[in-house]
C-alpha cells in the first residue's frame, strides 16, 4: 500500500491550532504503522477525506445536513482503497453534492485541516472506530445548483457567522477560524 504521498503531505502541513497538532502527529504514526489504514474496515481507525467548501467571497460555506447521521457536515467520505486523498475529497465532494467536478475548484494543493473524530455507523453491528480525516479547501461558485444525492436531508449555503448554529464542533469551529483569516 502506497502511503508516502499522505506522509509528505502530513508531514509538511503545520497548523496553529493545538489540538490539530496533536490530530497531524497521531495521523502521521498511525498511517505510517499500518498500510491498510485506508480501507474502511480497517480498525479501530481508518483515512477518510473530505472538503471544506468555500464560495469565491469566501463568506459561505457549504454544509449537507447528513441522513444517516444526522448531523450538519461537511461532504466527504472513506477512501475505499485509494490513496490520493485529494481524489478522494474531491470525488466526494461531486458525489455528495451533485455538482459536476467542473465546477469544483482544489483552492491549495496541500491539506487545509485534519481531524480525528470518533464515529459509528448508525447501525446495530458497527464497532465503534476513529476517523482520520484529511480536509482539503475547495471553491465552488454559489450559483451552481448544488442538487445533493440520497446521503442528505438538505445542502445549504451558510453564511459564516451563522454555521456554528448548525454545526459546532470543535473541528468546525476550527475550519471556520481559517476561514475567517483567508478573507
Amino acid at each position: 500500500m502506497h502511503r508516502c504521498d499522505l506522509l509528505e503531505q502530513l508531514a509538511r502541513y503545520e497548523t496553529r491550532h493545538l489540538d490539530e497538532a496533536a490530530f497531524v502527529q497521531r495521523a502521521r504514526k498511525f498511517v505510517a504503522t499500518h498500510p491498510d489504514t485506508f480501507y474502511r474496515e480497517h480498525l479501530p481507525a481508518h483515512v477518510s477525506a473530505s472538503t471544506w467548501v468555500v464560495n469565491p467571497s469566501r463568506t459561505a460555506v457549504l454544509l449537507m445536513h447528513h441522513r444517516k447521521l444526522d448531523r450538519w457536515l461537511q461532504p466527504g467520505g472513506h477512501a475505499d482503497g485509494d490513496t490520493d486523498m485529494r481524489l478522494v475529497a474531491l470525488k466526494e465532494c461531486a458525489e455528495e453534492t451533485g455538482v459536476s467536478p467542473e465546477h469544483i475548484r482544489l483552492v491549495d494543493d496541500g491539506i487545509f485541516d485534519v481531524d480525528i473524530h470518533a464515529t459509528q455507523e448508525p447501525h446495530p453491528d458497527a464497532q465503534e472506530h476513529d476517523h482520520i480525516d484529511i480536509r482539503y479547501l475547495v471553491e465552488i461558485d454559489d450559483r451552481v445548483p448544488v442538487p445533493g444525492n440520497e446521503e442528505s436531508f438538505e445542502l445549504r449555503w451558510v453564511e459564516i457567522p451563522m454555521v456554528a448554529r448548525l454545526s459546532n464542533s470543535r473541528s468546525t469551529l476550527r475550519m471556520l477560524d481559517k476561514t475567517r483569516k483567508m478573507r
